[in-house]
């Protein structure tokens, strides 16, 4: 059993009937779902005369006689056994436990395979986006943004799609901070795509996170896949931040799929030369998306509104430190102000993590940046 599985959540008959719709060529999540509410059940549609079928809205002969032929309900069947030995959890949408954010928008899944215990449902949940092809700016800026959320107290599901870049920088900074995170994938639930991104995958189990698809087990990554899995992504989540992105990608599709589900779209600005940049540039200037630039800014176009007092905010006699934290704050008590080469030097803090860290004590209230890359302690 994969790490974080558990027993299959769903354990009703229909469970099956539900997966198989979604199987039958033509029908999408948004026809399965007017079949199922025309017929009563998902099992139902499946046990309708093919007469009365194919009298329904967006289907035809062809796709009735597909459905009255039930080939699917049986390949199916096998699909639910081999998930229940895997431990994998089904939710269908008439599932509690089924994301009601996703819930909401027409295409949703029908049926949706989870490896993962996360709560889709809390309060908060961002998908964060953009190109494989991050630059240093993008990265850094993910990963103060993260920190910056953590450091306020703020607790939020990350949703992104393992892919290069942007997406697994978001994860892995979300798993930095204790964030929960969910990675969309492209392909069934036994295929890690990158396999490079396995160890942060498996990683994002182990913290609580999760991974979603609405493919079959042994399905590979095909390009068409990437598309279809967008849509989880913007569904999931109450907005969608673009890092970067160039002037067509697969982030300003999910972009465009959050603004059809009535969801807020974010960006963050760049250099109008930067060709990494001119995705987020345009969904800024044509008024898709708000400009964000620190926390602040999306604070107020998310209306997060719930942080902490200011007296949780601010320093106090039982601040809890982790360790690093507590290797700078000694470093900075012996000789006052320190630039971050000092402090690089006498911690061993890695240069990769002491920018993040520094900001996490500066979110806390513990030290001042100064000029010149230098650091204070209260």
């Amino acid at each position: 059993m994969p790490p974080g599985a558990q027993a299959t959540e769903h354990a009703g008959p229909d469970v099956v009937y539900y997966m198989a719709l979604e199987r039958i060529p033509g029908v999408g999540s948004t026809l399965a779902k007017r079949l199922i509410a025309h017929c009563g059940s998902a099992e139902a549609v499946f046990r309708e005369k093919k007469s009365v079928l194919q009298k329904i809205h967006g289907i035809g002969v062809l796709l009735a006689q597909e459905i009255v032929e039930q080939q699917v309900v049986q390949k199916a069947e096998q699909e639910y056994a081999r998930l229940q030995t895997s431990g994998y959890r089904v939710l269908c949408y008439t599932d509690d436990a089924y994301p009601e954010r996703l819930r909401q928008c027409d295409d949703g899944p029908v049926a949706l395979f989870v490896n993962g215990t996360v709560d889709f449902n809390r309060p908060k949940v961002l998908s964060i986006v953009g190109t494989r092809y991050a630059t240093a700016y993008g990265i850094k800026w993910c990963e103060e943004l993260l920190a910056q959320m953590a450091g306020s107290g703020y607790s939020p599901v990350i949703v992104s799609g393992l892919a290069y870049g942007v997406d697994v920088c978001a994860h892995r900074a979300a798993l930095r901070h204790r964030l929960p995170t969910v990675a969309v994938m492209a392909t069934g639930l036994d295929k890690i795509y990158p396999s490079s991104h396995r160890a942060t995958a498996m990683k994002i189990i182990e913290e609580g996170g999760a991974w979603v698809t609405d493919f079959f087990l042994k399905t590979e990554p095909e390009r068409t896949n990437f598309l279809r899995r967008n849509r989880i992504i913007a569904g999931l989540s109450d907005a969608t931040l673009v890092v970067e992105s160039g002037a067509k990608g697969g982030a300003l599709i999910t972009a465009q799929l959050a603004l059809s589900y009535n969801r807020d779209v974010l960006a963050l600005p760049g250099r109008v030369t930067d060709d990494r940049s001119r995705g987020c540039n345009q969904l800024i200037r044509s008024n898709r998306a708000a400009l964000v630039e620190s926390l602040s800014d999306l604070e107020y176009v998310l209306g997060w509104e719930c942080r902490p007092s200011v007296k949780e905010r601010h320093p106090t006699l039982f601040t809890v430190l982790t360790d690093d934290e507590q290797r700078l704050v000694d470093a900075l008590k012996d000789q006052g102000t320190k630039t971050i080469d000092a402090l690089y030097y006498e911690t061993r803090i890695p240069m990769a993590s002491l920018s993040s860290v520094l900001l996490l004590l500066e979110t806390k209230g513990l030290i001042r940046s100064l000029p010149g890359k230098q650091f204070v302690l209260k």
